[in-house]
């Protein structure tokens, strides 16, 4: 059954609340009235409709998949409909789909999600809050609802294609079901983009949920607000994904998850009136369709720009999508490759709780758009969706320029699809999943022996290999190569395997984020501060493996260093924090 509330509307967008912000993951200036929910504004999103207003996702098709809040006896009771009386969806394009065996009722979990993904309501309220205007990350968007199990009945199992350019799930089980590698199974054989929850951490005893912790999906996290007595100044600005709120990686079979993260306490409608907003929490629920939302944008820019339309592509597009936001994420203090260690693991490509790090709606649309470079071409930013050859091709090259490679980092990162088998139970094509390599070289085009191998990735199990490195003194040429694993174990799809790469080069980051010994995210370095260091000195002595924040020094310990360096910097306040405390 299809429960419609789709109504066609001439969309007016208000100039008089266009933002202008600074970089993601810093406080943003803002001109005129504030737009809500600010998380939005925290990953780019804001940023990004300010240089062009046109992005709103109009003519893109967003499939949300809704668990039931309320289940009795293992039955689901139909309530995962959002709040349609609620003015943030008078002009949402809304359908709703699920199997009619009762009617459908509310869910606040999913009028939450619909609120960040679709909302739009120019006199927002909330209690102890300046009115406000409320946009969503796509309100121009077309949305298609669909209650879990129907999905999976009539979608998963059947493989039949939904007829949307990407999904949303912000739901999860920690273990792989039939059904969680029957959504892998769509990504890879139609190249459906699946962006889902990954769990909200060691409090909520959540390991690496699925279907985000599959390995052709993109996993979630959670970045969490500042912990201030303000709700504009929690709702304004962001600090870390924290494992007792976001989980983290290794997948139960190695693999590193999360691979994005982004902010989740956001401003969401009401379940019970027409009007008036809450805060969500800090919960990847909510983070998953921020992100989501940078996808569509990213989505609606292709499909108005033939030539980005690669990554509309039914041969590996979902490669790419991920591609770009993954190497257009921001590294927020602590990113390091697996968990403490003095070097960065060649055999783990992600952080695991960061993955590839905070979605940045802006540069992953400044990426896309660089964009394509083939083989053999030279750019400083740029992707490609290509294919390694069983018979010929057993590596392909891109080469980029670097002026002062010394202050400069290079980020490269590619993506390939897992196989699975399109009939139930989707098992996993073991003897036909291929192993890539990602390596960025310093060059010398006079002299080939003097080139430098600078970083390489090279995971065993995971199907996503990730650089990110400092360039080299003096080095102005450098080439990144996708290649086999092993020349001699191509065992890949027939005719070789597909796959996305991306890169771009920039500004070595600062490292004065007062987030580095604000561990506890108040706006001030201070004792409280000192008590989670100490802590977490005593727990990683005890469980050397286990991934705590605190190294600031980054010498792969916390130690008496970084409780020094902390001291150094106690009573330094964030430049939030004053308009708190007066």
């Amino acid at each position: 059954m299809v429960h419609k509330t789709a109504i066609s509307i001439a969309r007016l967008w208000i100039a008089a609340v266009l933002i202008g912000s600074v970089a993601v993951g810093r406080a943003s200036a803002q001109n005129g009235p504030v737009v809500q929910p600010q998380g939005l504004n925290w990953a780019g999103i804001y940023a990004l409709r300010g240089s062009d207003p046109s992005l709103t996702g109009a003519g893109v098709r967003v499939g949300v998949v809704c668990r039931s809040f309320t289940y009795n006896d293992g039955e689901p009771q139909y309530d995962y409909l959002p709040n349609m009386s609620h003015n943030c969806f008078q002009n949402a394009r809304l359908r709703f789909y699920d199997d009619g065996k009762m009617p459908p009722s509310v869910s606040p979990h999913e009028t939450a999600i619909g609120s960040i993904l679709f909302g739009e309501d120019v006199m927002g309220v909330a209690a102890n809050l300046e009115p406000f205007s409320y946009q969503g990350a796509m309100p121009a968007a077309e949305g298609h609802i669909y209650e879990l199990r129907h999905f999976v009945t009539q979608y998963v199992y059947s493989q039949e294609t939904p007829g949307v350019d990407l999904v949303a799930a912000s739901l999860g089980v920690p273990f792989e079901a039939w059904w969680t590698r029957g959504m892998d199974s769509m990504a890879e054989h139609q190249s459906l983009v699946i962006i889902a929850s990954i769990g909200n951490g060691s409090n909520a005893s959540d390991p690496p949920l699925y279907p985000g912790a599959g390995a052709n999906a993109i996993g979630v996290g959670v970045v969490s607000s500042v912990n201030t007595n303000d709700p504009a100044t929690n709702l304004a600005h962001f600090a870390l994904a924290y494992p007792d709120r976001s989980s983290l990686g290794p997948t139960d079979d190695g693999r590193c998850k999360p691979d994005l993260i982004a902010p989740g306490n956001c401003l969401v409608a009401l379940t019970d009136s027409s009007q008036g907003y809450t805060m969500s929490g800090n919960w990847s629920s909510f983070s998953t369709p921020v992100a989501a939302g940078v996808a569509g944008l990213l989505i609606q820019t292709a499909k108005q720009d033939k030539r980005l339309s690669d990554l509309l592509s039914s041969n590996g597009g979902n490669c790419l999508l991920k591609a770009v936001l993954m190497n257009s994420a921001a590294k927020l203090p602590y990113w390091h490759k697996g968990k403490l260690a003095t070097e960065d693991d060649h055999e783990v490509p992600l952080d695991y709780a960061q993955g590839a790090g905070m979605v940045d709606a802006v540069h992953a649309h400044e990426l896309l758009t660089a964009g394509r470079v083939s083989p053999g071409g030279t750019a400083g930013m740029g992707w490609d969706l290509n294919r390694l050859e069983n018979d010929r091709a057993l590596q392909r090259v891109y080469r980029v320029a670097m002026t002062e490679p010394a202050s400069k980092m290079l980020t490269a990162t590619l993506i390939w699809n897992r196989h699975y088998e399109k009939e139930y139970p989707f098992k996993s094509s073991a003897d036909g999943n291929s192993n890539l390599r990602l390596e960025l070289w310093a060059v010398d085009p006079n002299n080939s022996s003097d080139d430098v191998l600078v970083d390489y990735s090279d995971s065993k199990v995971d199907n996503v290999e990730h650089i990110y490195a400092e360039g080299l003194p003096g080095r102005l040429l450098y080439e990144i190569v996708v290649s086999w694993a092993d020349p001699n174990d191509r065992a890949g799809a027939a005719g070789g395997e597909r796959y996305a790469v991306a890169w771009s080069v920039e500004e070595k980051p600062a490292d004065d984020n007062i987030l580095w010994h604000d561990l506890n995210a108040d706006g001030v370095v201070d004792e409280q501060d000192l008590k989670i260091v100490m802590k977490n000195l005593v727990e990683g002595q005890k469980s050397p493996d286990t991934y705590l924040i605190g190294d600031a020094n980054a010498d792969g310990a916390i130690g008496l260093d970084d409780i020094r360096a902390l001291d150094a910097h106690r009573n330094r306040q964030a430049n939030w924090h004053a308009a708190v405390t007066n």
